[in-house]
């Protein structure tokens, strides 16, 4: 076993809200019935771009200013009921966004010069609603939230607090929209680590988690690895990758051949499956554990998305569950030797999962967590 850096931390709440469900409970049951969120984007114009879909939630409101914030408040504040907190005075929050309130940008852009500024922090809102008085945003690309995770982690370890909040949100915006748009073709599915993948579809989403020194714990975080490899602006380094796994075992005390379960990034892309499914096959060898990944169900939720991750392996450790990849038919030759999740699983025997991160330059971030014993 390897040497712990620091200790465990209990996870007392966790909160979540996505395209394919409000709670926790609705997005795990729908993860598991193999349910998708895709659907046509409405919020704006698609009639110029190849790709009209995404992971959009379509309830009233969700184009007006502030809805990355709205749907922070709400992952909160479930996290918070399962935690016993009832506000958020002196304990700290941190929030790990890819696009922070992007969409809000753009809604005053086409207002015109006279419109209203948006509010981009999320901090006053956070502070209305629960009386927050520390709030720390990170924008860490598509790792943000399991970067946070890692800073919370240190918080509680340098006794700097007794309980952290941490969350992710972001939204779907034009700008993204139309960027992935240049570079993919038509599609109307994303596909992890099959050999249809065509790229990402994003989607709407927010997460969080209450790390609380001696809680009752839903489960256990044992650890978070970060690397920065920075080996490009975009393409992933099956290196860096590498080397947060084994940064995340070593923190957390723990050996490949003990993890059962990988929530994988797994974007569709093809760059991107296919470095993780080297970094994988690198790190376990023969001893797969099973491999799946909720974004064929919930798009890529930026920022927020590790989170998302993070809180269904929480719920697959507690039941045993562990949710499909949808519609995987032929994996591509680098996760051939991967124990992928092709069909729901209803009972495994599971201890230790690992939830994967990795974000534009090289921004990687793997976090360890145990099941209550």
């Amino acid at each position: 076993m390897n040497a712990r850096i620091d200790t465990s931390w209990p996870i007392t709440g966790t909160g979540a809200v996505a395209a394919i469900g409000e709670t926790v409970p609705e997005i795990f049951a729908a993860l598991c019935a193999g349910c998708t969120g895709v659907a046509e984007i409405r919020r704006f114009p698609t009639r110029d771009y190849r790709t009209r879909h995404g992971y959009p939630r379509h309830e009233r409101g969700t184009d007006t200013a502030a809805y990355a914030t709205r749907l922070l408040i709400r992952s909160v504040a479930e996290a918070m009921t399962q935690s016993g907190l009832d506000d958020l005075t002196d304990i700290p929050v941190i929030v790990g966004t890819g696009l922070r309130e992007l969409r809000s940008v753009e809604l005053a852009w086409q207002a015109g010069p006279d419109s209203e500024v948006p509010r981009l922090d999320f901090g006053p809102a956070l502070r209305e609603q629960f009386g927050c008085t520390e709030v720390h945003t990170l924008s860490n690309a598509c790792a943000a939230s399991l970067h946070a995770l890692g800073l919370a982690e240190d918080l509680l370890a340098a006794d700097r607090a007794d309980a952290v909040v941490v969350a992710g949100t972001d939204t779907i915006a034009v700008s993204m929209f139309a960027a992935l748009d240049l570079v993919q073709p038509a599609m109307t599915a994303l596909r992890p680590f099959d050999a249809r993948h065509k790229g990402v579809l994003m989607g709407d989403g927010a997460a969080a988690v209450v790390l609380q020194r001696g809680g009752t714990a839903r489960a256990v975080l044992r650890g978070v690895g970060i690397s920065c490899d920075a080996g490009h602006v975009t393409a992933p380094d099956p290196v860096g990758i590498v080397a947060a796994m084994h940064d995340a075992h070593r923190r957390a005390g723990v050996r490949p051949a003990d993890v059962d379960l990988v929530l994988a990034h797994g974007t569709g892309t093809t760059l991107n499956d296919a470095a993780e499914a080297t970094a994988l096959t690198t790190i376990f060898g023969t001893e797969q554990p099973i491999v799946t990944a909720v974004k064929a169900m919930t798009g890529h939720t930026s920022g927020s998305s590790g989170l998302v991750s993070l809180v269904a392996a929480i719920e697959s450790l507690r039941t045993g569950a562990v949710p499909a990849i949808p519609n995987l038919a032929v994996p591509i030759d680098e996760a051939r030797s991967l124990r992928l999740a092709a069909s729901p699983i209803d009972s495994a025997e599971l201890r230790v999962a690992q939830v994967n991160s990795f974000g534009f330059g090289g921004v990687n971030a793997v976090a360890i967590v145990e099941r209550v014993a």
